[in-house]
């Protein structure tokens, strides 16, 4: 759509719905992944060229991280959701004040989010056990890492706003050649300039730079609706508040799904450094994997926007059920790939036979099903595709922070081993993805009982 020429759109309210969920959620999954990349790159360098003091540094921040990836994350399912509802109603008039909203709003609360972090990164490196001995290595890595804050929201708004119409890959272009850039900055500035975790951390903003600036500029060079244009910038609070009432509730989810690891690194925390390394390797595949289901929790809700946006409930639950399927069937695909090679994909990040240990552990504990995250993940997303957000965000807290708590102090506490720790995912996700799909199975019937 740029230089005054039409992108072709992608068709969401008419013919066969497998292939295009298809084609929309793989691009999708392997831009998360190459996001991922930014960290699992940061990971594996420091652990192969800095040291295992400089891993446990750097995974001492994952829960920290991940709280405001998920923020991100979540809050951006709001302009995604509203500009696909305007596009199914076929209100294209209003899309571009949306647009300028959804980005002037971005830039605002990056912002606003980057200062929070650095305030308040000591306290909850501290909440979280964070070893003394890493404890400045870890907030160098950290604050710096929080400059690329805003970048992160930008990039990640300007990509809602062109998965709205049916565009996921031009973002996995510009994640593509982001990561390529990280991954030599992170070789760079390691191995010759010696910067150890301020290095990584310096490469991963400078990335997260590149893959903003190239959203915002693809989406200056375009002459229709989805234009955007630097003097056009402000809030219409109609708009925000469109935006608010469903991303609020998705980031709040995302949130507290991460606070709730807090508590968790505080376990691994206290079986010492290796577990410490070992646990934060073994992340990086668990979100390789958990990408798959959320590319497709990201389908979910694009085209049930669109469809409900046009009145097709029929359509609707099609969606849900086939994203429900991908999700979990190529989630533990890929799940079963890395614990077939477990011992080879471990040694990427370390050299370490402890640490190994403790990753391959983690591996087998929570990858074993990580499909399951695609039940509460696809579920959340078609209902807020419907414009019901709070319940999945309700849901999500009883189910990943108040069960996973009452697991510490009972279950954990009287197995305190490192693999019972590792059990409450998955009894969790079974919990949650549960009562979600009953959420789910009883609005559905609410509405087609409505339209009857």
């Amino acid at each position: 759509m740029g230089n005054g020429k039409k992108t072709k759109e992608m068709d969401m309210l008419h013919g066969g719905l497998a292939g295009k969920l298809i084609l929309f959620a793989i691009p999708l999954a392997f831009s998360s992944i190459l996001q991922q990349l930014f960290n699992s790159a940061d990971v594996a360098v420091v652990g192969r060229f800095a040291g295992d003091q400089a891993l446990a540094a750097v995974g001492s921040c994952v829960a920290l991280v991940g709280i405001f990836v998920n923020l991100i994350v979540g809050l951006s399912v709001g302009p995604n959701a509203a500009l696909a509802n305007l596009i199914g109603q076929k209100k294209r008039e209003k899309i571009n004040s949306m647009l300028h909203t959804i980005l002037t709003f971005g830039v605002l609360l990056g912002l606003i989010l980057m200062l929070t972090g650095m305030l308040s990164a000591r306290a909850v490196l501290e909440a979280s056990g964070t070893p003394e001995s890493v404890m400045e290595e870890a907030l160098l890595y950290i604050r710096i890492y929080f400059i690329s804050i805003p970048f992160m929201l930008i990039y990640n708004f300007g990509s809602a706003i062109l998965r709205s119409y049916g565009d996921s890959k031009r973002p996995m272009y510009y994640l593509l050649l982001s990561g390529v850039v990280n991954l030599i900055l992170n070789l760079i500035l390691v191995i010759y300039v010696h910067l150890g975790v301020a290095g990584v951390a310096i490469a991963t903003v400078i990335s997260n730079v590149l893959s903003a600036s190239l959203t915002v500029i693809y989406l200056y060079r375009r002459t229709d609706e989805f234009s955007f244009r630097f003097s056009k910038m402000k809030i219409i609070w109609a708009d925000l508040k469109k935006i608010l009432v469903i991303g609020i509730p998705a980031g709040i989810q995302g949130v507290i799904f991460s606070v709730s690891n807090v508590f968790i690194q505080s376990g691994i925390n206290s079986f010492g450094e290796d577990a410490i390394a070992g646990s934060s390797l073994a992340l990086n595949f668990e979100y390789f994997t958990y990408d798959i289901a959320a590319a497709f929790a990201q389908a979910a809700v694009t085209f049930t926007s669109q469809n409900f946006g046009a009145g097709n409930l029929k359509r609707c639950k099609k969606t849900f059920c086939l994203c429900m399927l991908f999700g979990i069937g190529f989630t533990e695909i890929l799940s079963v790939i890395f614990m077939i090679w477990d011992d080879f994909f471990v040694s990427i990040y370390t050299t370490s036979s402890a640490v190994a240990l403790y990753g391959v552990i983690r591996m087998h504990h929570v990858c074993s099903l990580e499909g399951l995250t695609a039940t509460y993940e696809v579920g959340s997303s078609a209902l807020r595709g419907m414009g019901r957000s709070i319940e999945p965000s309700i849901i999500t807290i009883l189910g990943t922070v108040v069960f996973r708590l009452i697991w510490m102090v009972t279950v954990f506490r009287l197995v305190p081993t490192y693999e019972m720790l590792m059990n409450v995912y998955i009894a969790s996700w079974i919990f949650t993805g549960g009562a979600i799909f009953i959420v789910y199975i009883l609005h559905m019937r609410k509405l087609e009982k409505k339209n009857r």
